[in-house]
């Protein structure tokens, strides 16, 4: 990657979180503990979602997926997080870097193209019932998953071969606790201004696209549902009030960060922390607790399982 890109760097500095020695410590114990609850969680209900045929749906193939790029999504950058909370130097390399760059925008825009195949599977779920096993037939869910993996690799790939051809042969310091395109592309040895601005709009583009998608979708649903059924609006309000808590959660900070005009540091490092420990704790969270076919599933698994293997 050096080669190709021309650049001296083989390296760079993070600067991570905090300068305080005792905060460090405070914050390893709490992601960590964070990050193995993500882990657990996320993967809990994938396996929930295979195990269970009561749970065979569009909805919960969906959730599934949903838990599967959550878990990838804290996975690319919260372990050398964690781990670099006990350290003094904190360095990755060139190589690592563009790595972090590539999954993060990989799996990020696979999440969001996969948020709006969800609220199109609850817009036909609500609004036309009885054509939904037809439409949402088990192809066109693997299609709408292959789709999303599709969308966030063309754009994570667009952004990586643009940063792979940037000279670096100075600064490279990262004032953050992972590569993030904005920061990196302030290191190249080139006046960097138009290229932030261009990058951050092809980022920000993809989320306001698919945060207006899931906007429109989510209002129309309401709408319908309380036009024409007063008696099913409340669980289809439930249903679509978890969706919107998620989407809001996912796309807020993604929003803020490459949209919002002012650069604060602070700011910045604390929404990306809650992008990638928060957000992915939350969603299993939110869908579980909020879905009663789920608490069922839950209870059946209770008793099948580890009810089963305390009585042996």
């Amino acid at each position: 990657m050096a080669e190709v890109n021309h650049s001296t760097v083989s390296e760079f500095v993070l600067l991570g979180l905090c300068d305080s020695w005792e905060l460090q410590i405070f914050f390893f114990i709490l992601i960590l503990v964070l990050y193995l609850v993500i882990v657990l969680g996320n993967t809990f209900i994938v396996i929930l979602v295979i195990t269970d045929s009561h749970l065979h749906s569009p909805m919960y193939f969906l959730l599934a997926n949903l838990s599967f790029v959550d878990l990838l999504l804290s996975s690319v950058t919260t372990p050398k997080m964690i781990t670099d909370l006990l350290k003094e130097n904190k360095t990755i390399s060139f190589g690592g870097c563009m790595c972090q760059i590539l999954f993060v925008h990989f799996v990020g825009g696979g999440e969001m193209v996969l948020l709006v195949a969800m609220a199109y599977d609850r817009y036909v779920a609500i609004c036309k019932p009885l054509h939904y096993t037809s439409i949402m037939s088990q192809r066109r869910c693997i299609w709408l998953v292959m789709i999303s993996w599709a969308i966030g690799f063309i754009h994570s790939l667009s952004q990586l071969v643009v940063i792979l051809e940037l000279p670096f042969c100075g600064p490279r310091v990262v004032n953050s606790f992972f590569c993030d395109i904005p920061l990196v592309i302030e290191l190249a040895c080139i006046d960097s201004y138009s290229l932030g601005i261009l990058m951050n709009s092809d980022s920000g583009v993809l989320a306001m696209t698919c945060f207006i998608l899931l906007l429109v979708s989510y209002t129309y649903i309401l709408l319908t549902v309380f036009h024409y059924s007063k008696g099913g609006a409340s669980k289809a309000l439930s249903t679509c009030t978890a969706h919107i808590m998620v989407v809001v959660l996912f796309f807020g900070p993604c929003i803020f960060i490459y949209v919002w005009p002012l650069n604060i540091t602070s700011v910045d490092k604390f929404l990306a922390v809650f992008y990638s420990v928060i957000t992915p704790l939350l969603n299993p969270a939110i869908y579980t607790l909020r879905n009663k076919e789920m608490k069922v599933s839950l209870r059946r698994f209770k008793s099948q399982y580890v009810n089963s293997r305390w009585n042996l």
